[in-house]
């Protein structure tokens, strides 16, 4: 198994930006492909991006193309998600997740296809 573990979340104003990290432990990370899911108050959890075991395929939900990057650095075992030009619809909990799952160039886009998952970080932007 993997324990992941979700950081940079925080308050910024619209427009503004930020960096999440999600770090994972053992060492077979690179056989993991990755996403990034967010929960609103009130909302359920979707998926913001994914990114396969190699990093050579991305996913992006319309609603932040342009905007978002997904990313990862198998040698230090952690996905970054930078978000740039923030929103007042982005505020949710930020959630890391990982599958050992498919090919390396598998892209997951369900949450049933994961089967680890961080415990989250909260990203509040002001309007």
């Amino acid at each position: 198994q993997v324990q992941l573990v979700e950081s940079g979340g925080g308050l910024v104003q619209a427009g503004g930006s930020l960096r999440l990290s999600c770090s994972a432990s053992g060492r077979t990370f690179s056989s993991y492909a990755m996403g990034w899911f967010r929960q609103a108050p009130g909302k359920e959890r979707e998926l913001v991006a994914a990114i396969s075991k190699s990093g050579s395929r991305t996913y992006y939900a319309d609603s932040v193309k342009g905007r978002f990057t997904i990313s990862r650095d198998n040698a230090k075992n952690t996905v970054y998600l930078q978000m740039n030009i923030l929103k007042p619809d982005d505020t949710a909990v930020y959630y890391c997740a990982g599958t050992s799952g498919g090919s390396i160039f598998y892209l997951p886009l369900g949450q049933e296809n994961y089967d680890y998952w961080g415990q989250g970080t909260q990203v509040t932007v002001s309007s």
